[in-house]
């Protein structure tokens, strides 16, 4: 026997190989993801994986800039020795979404791009989080976003876009929940808590579809917040409906603390997406819809599924972040889908790839003449120019089981060359 190899052969914990059926369906959903939204105008883009330390630790990722993959410098920039903070040790970090970059791309090369800018973004992206059931450390992101439009036409075409490709790749009645920070906010302010506690209040009000109004309930109470507060509070949520009418009731509710014109925009988007939507699915109005991510400045969605049981993707506005890089407010929005998601979905419904053009396999006996074997040759290359896929292979012992596992790839159709046959 041969010395044992310490080398390992598992990918490294949270990450994973793909094999050629996930690979098919990665390749066939990248395809349609560039091919729809390029129909709605976005513009393919990217940045790199290296993003700079302090713009990854600006506070603006919440709960995300606790996962990072930091990058040490490099040669005689690193220091060990003489290392007193992390910064000595630190410059660079995997970045662990798209939004932060595009805004960084968007400040240095705002003036060679249109306004407003669509683009589409898509690249694997780190965290180091806690590895589950369709979540890894490393995973692609797919975003569209539009930078530089103020309207909610921006908020109406990414749901269309974004919700017409779900169609197109098989999708149905999953729901777009939406909802605005602003009226988060406001539904803080109306039940008495302090702009400080905000970030507190949302992140427990962000359980209430695990733990409901009790469990939220309970824990604002156990945090010191006053009963009254949180009483005035949860009522809010007991007696606003999930459609235009909840947007309405919570408008004359909140009076003053609600800032002109967000439900109107609210009311407008689920309207206008009702009426033009291209798919099978239903958008609701989510009053309990907070997001993560601290730079939302206005609407905010989500996509749920049933059958995966949680989200598949969400987005909104963040007009505020450019404005760290350049000192100037940009409006900008965006919607970002769980690929990883979708694709393990697609693989656990045993999704068959929709075949352009037939692929044929060529089984040629073992030890066929060199002379034969160019006619073969020739006749395979003059098929793959009419577009069939077409792919040799010398014929095993076990045909039968070879076949077999040739369809299992997708291969429809087989032609034979036997030494004594041509």
């Amino acid at each position: 026997m041969g010395k044992q190899l310490s080398m390992k052969k598992k990918p490294v914990t949270g990450m994973k190989d793909i094999l050629p059926r996930e690979m098919e369906i990665r390749d066939y959903v990248i395809g349609q993801i560039k091919e729809v939204y390029k129909t709605f105008g976005f513009s393919n883009m990217e940045t790199p994986c290296v993003e700079h330390i302090q713009n990854l630790s600006s506070s603006q990722g919440g709960e995300n800039e606790k996962l990072i993959f930091k990058i040490l410098k490099r040669g005689e920039k690193l220091r060990l020795a003489e290392a007193k903070e992390e910064l000595d040790l630190v410059d660079g970090g995997l970045r662990y979404d798209l939004t932060l970059p595009l805004s960084r791309y968007y400040a240095n090369n705002a003036n060679d791009l249109p306004s407003p800018f669509k683009a589409l973004q898509m690249g694997n992206v780190w965290r180091a989080d806690h590895p589950q059931r369709g979540r890894y450390r490393q995973f692609m992101q797919c975003d569209i976003d539009i930078l530089g439009e103020p309207t909610i036409l921006a908020e109406i075409e990414l749901i269309n876009a974004t919700t017409t490709l779900l169609g197109r790749i098989g999708f149905e009645k999953f729901t777009i929940r939406l909802n605005n920070r602003k009226l988060l906010k406001a539904m803080a302010a109306y039940s008495g808590f302090e702009e400080k506690d905000y970030d507190s209040v949302f992140i427990t009000l962000d359980k209430m579809d695990k733990i409901g109004l009790d469990g939220v309930s309970k824990e604002l109470v156990e945090q010191g917040y006053s009963k009254e507060n949180v009483d005035t509070y949860l009522k809010l949520f007991e007696e606003t409906e999930s459609d235009i009418q909840g947007v309405r009731f919570l408008k004359d509710t909140l009076g003053e603390s609600l800032e002109s014109g967000v439900a109107e925009d609210l009311e407008m988007i689920l309207e206008a997406v009702n009426a033009t939507k291209a798919a099978d699915f239903k958008i609701v109005f989510d009053p309990t819809l907070v997001r993560g991510m601290s730079y939302y400045t206005g609407p905010i969605f989500e996509i749920s599924m049933d059958e995966f049981g949680g989200s598949v993707g969400g987005g909104g506005r963040y007009d505020e972040m450019i404005g760290r890089f350049t000192g100037q407010n940009t409006p900008a929005c965006g919607f970002s889908i769980g690929f990883e998601r979708i694709v393990m979905l697609l693989l656990e419904r045993d999704y068959q790839v929709p075949v352009k053009s037939e692929k044929t396999a060529y089984l040629v006996e073992k030890n066929m003449p060199q002379d034969k074997l160019l006619t073969i040759l020739q006749k395979a290359n003059e098929q793959r120019k009419s577009g069939v896929q077409i792919n040799i292979a010398i014929m095993k012992k076990n045909k039968k089981f070879q076949k077999e596992q040739m369809e299992k790839e997708g291969y429809t159709a087989f032609e034979e060359f036997f030494v004594d046959r041509m």
